[in-house]
């Protein structure tokens, strides 16, 4: 095993892995990475089951000390980082010597930057999961975010390094949209043909106030049909809520469980990862597909994902 040694945490870095699926009923939300496809082919790259839990840095990352050594990765955003004062290839397996130090800035493009190690960083779960839940407290490194003079450990690596990096055309078909594809919300016909219509033609920037519970955004106010009342239900997580402003929020990875705000729409599956890159004054849009289109478009995604030209040595 090896060890991390946090010398600077970043704004907020997290524990997080593909999250824990099926505790809704208990009011607990999945958690897990903001932007899943980054930490999926980050694991790859260095050998590790996609489920392993890795760093998620946001907006600005840390500098984290190796005194062991280790092989990594960075997927997701460029954060700009160097290791032993030379830059670090994103999406390229990378070795560490021993006493290296690896230093990642703020970010040039998305909000999020993963720090795949491998071995995978270890955790004690919860729910079956490594992912932190900041909000609640519970999961990751004592369910907070990271802080200086921390120190985790990564399992046992595989003693071999191999240099591996993902292939161009497949970078391209994974990076991240400004325009998110939506289906129909559960409360589609609360609004009018109107309020449809500005949804899909406007465009909205993502608010100071967003997190990984929920995206809010400004632009144009959504009406929804006056004098309906609803009972708060399950959401979903993806869904794009109406608040009596008319400002849509998009219910994000640490979720609430219900909520009683209508939902207009619906971000599909092969596109939550590009919401999980939005940061504060991104510009977004949306279009309608029909549900046949959202499932052809995560599995086009899902064998991408799984071929093994995805990544060559």
């Amino acid at each position: 095993m090896s060890a991390i040694v946090v010398e600077s945490p970043g704004m907020f870095t997290t524990v997080q892995d593909l999250g824990r699926d099926g505790f809704g009923p208990m009011g607990v939300s999945a958690s897990g990475a903001a932007d899943a496809i980054s930490l999926r082919v980050g694991n790859r790259l260095v050998e590790n089951p996609e489920t392993a839990a890795a760093l998620e840095m946001t907006l600005t990352g840390g500098t984290f000390l190796f005194p062991d050594g280790a092989v990594l990765a960075l997927a997701g955003s460029n954060f700009g980082a160097t290791l032993g004062g030379l830059p670090v290839e994103l999406w390229t397996s990378v070795e560490v010597r021993r006493g290296q130090t690896l230093q990642v800035g703020p970010t040039r493009s998305g909000a999020r930057c993963y720090l795949c190690i491998q071995g995978g960083i270890l955790v004690h779960p919860f729910l079956g999961s490594a992912s932190t839940h900041a909000l609640s407290g519970l999961g990751g490194w004592e369910g907070r975010a990271l802080r200086k003079g921390d120190t985790l450990l990564a399992g046992p690596s595989s003693g071999r390094f191999v240099k591996r990096t993902v292939q161009t055309n497949a970078l391209d078909r994974l990076s991240p949209r400004k325009i998110l594809r939506v289906t129909a919300g559960p409360q589609s016909d609360w609004f009018p043909q109107s309020s449809h219509q500005l949804f899909c033609e406007s465009a909205y920037r993502v608010a100071e106030e967003s997190n990984r519970m929920g995206i809010r955004l400004t632009g144009p106010p959504i009406l929804s049909i006056p004098d309906r009342e609803m009972i708060t239900e399950g959401v979903s997580l993806g869904a794009i809520q109406v608040p009596p402003g008319g400002h849509p929020i998009i219910v994000f990875v640490e979720q609430q469980t219900t909520g009683g705000y209508p939902k207009i729409a619906n971000i599909i599956a092969a596109d939550l990862h590009s919401a999980g890159q939005l940061r504060p004054r991104d510009e977004i849009r949306f279009e309608h597909v029909k549900m046949e289109t959202a499932r052809s478009a995560l599995k086009e995604q899902e064998e991408l994902l799984a071929s093994p030209e995805l990544i060559r040595p």
